[in-house]
């Protein structure tokens, strides 16, 4: 398909996606094909004032990322306030297209419910249930949890009280180190049909993305084109154990997304259905063994094409905020202060994670709070506006191309970003809501530094305790659980001791003593009275934890509860025999509980009711639902299965 053949692009390529939502503020992000003329309608179901306005330059910043592609971050202040626990249906209207205004029922009918004529949300006065998840991976054989939700939510959409206040993505919303065959030839046929900007790579065996794009190495060899660096004899001895290893660890690494249109590509293909329906990937030359492997990963691929609108309609119609973790970056991002250390001294792989931390900006940080992700943005909209227009005749990829991106300022507003401190969310209301970044302000060993890092600092635990002093009950986002399966963390120290934390992913708060001792202080503190409801994702399996502070009568009550992966699950054997060993060798009057940290705590784990006698660890894709009291109690935990029932986790005095 020619690429600068206009006629047969839509206007609208992904979205809108719902971010954060108050009674006087609305955000919405969306990607264009163009620059669009908007007006935005909103309609309370309760007979409140019809709201409307053609969004101005204000209201809509553009930031075009390719010839026929344009990010669009819509965030609007109402004068009037929005009813609350009210159904409000919206509709953005293109005003500017070629056949005449049209509506988003138009555009995008399938962000619509049947019994709604346009996509709704509600702003809940209270957070009374939502909905969280993570570990999204499109080729993983199984269900999606997005769909499932689709499918909740469908029951419900005209039921006001019923709806969720926030779907929380709580890591891992894209794979770039993980990447199909499949899912990476649509990439790539994606970036030459919109004409992505390219861009030049200091450091490694290719020169441009148009060669990369191009090289032989391109699929399923991607390690090979990856960094391999050794600062020392000794550094090698003791973060990789000597043997010849490169800087990105996963094993997975053979499509590992380099280039900053290649992962907002992915990002449009994960959220979208509407990109899959602009190209027609064809399998690239492939030895016999990648061809069978493709084929497989194609069959998945399809089935998670098909949910799509499914996904994107739940985006559309629930608050949606999200947070990163590695997978959203590269496997083991800043694991160790020994793996920083090479990863960002070499300028490809900090390339590689710096555009992977551009797409997050764009696609999921700014959403959560545009405030407080300005002035990256508009370091990132200078890179962007700043494109050189490459018009050198039978250059590859030339006329697609809408630019080159700057290195140097490329390299400018990576090393910004790095350095940035503000990717954690805080959301007043109530409960309040906090989000943490787990990621990039980590507690680095100084005299260890192959030892895992705790997974915020000093500095960054002092500001969490802060936004919990006082309060009667706070929802907090950890991406890892603060409280996981105490011999999966005993076997992840162990490797950790031997100094092969890179080999079992040795990252858990209790892997970093000092890290682990601060956050146990918080909940222990004399001015920590509440009700904390702790929600994470990461480990491929759900579970839920009631926990008590011991030796303390006005203690706080935590909850702890775990949802993962929407697409995504553990080995089925080996977790059956990690909850098996779990039971037996740390059950409640074991000694073996009294060498953990976590000795000044009662934890009882919760049986979910579908489980095998005496299971506590449910695998299965899904999302997870709870539902609060007005204390900010856990009053109901469920796992919506993608198979399609649901699986609960009563207390146990309910059993």
């Amino acid at each position: 398909m020619p690429t600068d053949d206009v006629t047969s692009l839509p206007d609208v390529l992904a979205g809108p996606l719902l971010r954060r939502s108050g009674t006087e503020r609305l955000v919405l992000w969306l990607v264009g094909t163009r620059e669009l003329s908007l007006e935005l309608v909103l309609t309370p179901a309760d007979g409140s004032e019809r709201w409307h306005r053609t969004l101005n330059e204000s209201q809509c910043r553009c930031l075009p990322v390719g010839r026929h592609a344009v990010v669009h971050l819509i965030d609007v202040t109402l004068e009037t306030p929005l009813p609350e626990d009210v159904r409000i249906d919206y509709d953005l209207v293109i005003r500017d297209a070629p056949a005449g205004e049209r509506s988003i029922a138009e555009w995008a009918p399938h962000l619509c419910y049947e019994d709604a004529a346009l996509p709704g949300f509600v702003i809940a006065s209270r957070i009374g249930q939502l909905l969280h998840g993570s570990c999204r991976k499109p080729h993983h054989p199984g269900g999606d949890g997005l769909v499932r939700a689709d499918e909740w939510l469908s029951e419900r959409v005209t039921e006001a009280s019923e709806r969720p206040a926030w779907l929380l993505m709580t890591g891992d919303q894209i794979y770039a180190d993980d990447v199909a065959g499949p899912m990476l030839a649509a990439i790539h046929a994606l970036i030459a049909r919109l004409g992505l900007v390219d861009e030049a790579l200091e450091g490694a065996d290719v020169k441009d993305s148009p060669e990369l794009y191009a090289s032989a190495k391109s699929y399923y060899a991607r390690e090979t084109l990856l960094p391999d660096v050794y600062t020392s004899e000794a550094l090698r001895e003791r973060f990789f154990g000597g043997v010849r290893k490169p800087v990105f660890t996963t094993a997975n690494a053979h499509n590992h997304l380099i280039t900053f249109a290649e992962m907002l590509a992915m990002y449009l293909l994960v959220w979208s259905p509407v990109p899959w329906r602009l190209v027609t990937p064809a399998m690239p030359s492939l030895a016999a063994n990648y061809r069978e492997q493709y084929e497989d990963e194609a069959a998945v691929i399809e089935d998670f094409v098909a949910g799509l609108p499914a996904a994107a309609r739940v985006m559309a119609n629930v608050p949606t905020l999200m947070i990163f973790d590695d997978h959203d970056v590269t496997d083991d991002w800043n694991l160790t202060a020994a793996w920083e250390e090479t990863a960002y001294g070499h300028p490809f792989s900090r390339r590689i994670i710096g555009n992977a931390l551009l797409t997050y900006l764009l696609c999921q940080g700014w959403g959560n709070d545009p405030d407080r992700l300005a002035e990256p943005v508009e370091d990132l909209a200078g890179l962007l506006d700043g494109a050189v227009m490459l018009c050198e005749e039978g250059e590859p990829y030339a006329s697609a191309s809408s630019g080159w991106l700057d290195a140097e300022a490329q390299d400018t507003v990576i090393a910004d970003l790095l350095r940035f401190e503000g990717w954690e969310v805080v959301v007043p209301g109530t409960p309040k809501l906090v989000m943490l970044d787990t990621r990039t302000r980590r507690w680095r060993s100084e005299v260890r530094r192959h030892r895992p890092s705790g997974l915020m600092d000093w500095e960054a635990l002092c500001e969490f305790q802060q936004e919990l002093l006082g309060e009667s009950s706070v929802l907090i986002v950890s991406p890892a659980p603060m409280f996981g399966v105490k011999l999966i963390e005993a076997v992840q120290k162990l490797f950790a001791l031997a100094g092969k934390p890179l080999l079992v992913d040795a990252e858990n708060w209790m892997a970093h003593r000092g890290a682990a001792s601060v956050m146990l202080n918080i909940f222990r503190h004399s001015r920590t009275p509440g009700n904390y409801v702790i929600l994470s994702g990461d480990v491929h399996y759900s579970f839920v934890y009631d926990i008590k502070v011991r030796h303390r009568q006005q203690g706080p009550t935590l909850w702890q509860i775990t949802s993962s992966g929407l697409k995504n699950t553990f080995p089925d054997t080996l977790l059956d025999w990690f909850d098996r060993l779990n039971r037996w060798l740390y059950a409640p009057r074991s000694p073996l509980n009294w060498l953990t940290k976590r000795r000044d705590l009662r934890i009882r784990p919760r049986d979910p009711d579908r489980a095998k006698a005496g299971e506590r660890l449910w695998n299965g894709a899904g999302i997870g639902l709870v539902r609060l009291d007005e204390q900010g109690r856990p009053q109901e935990v469920r796992q919506l299965d993608a198979r399609g029932f649901d699986v609960r986790f009563p207390p146990r005095d309910e059993r």
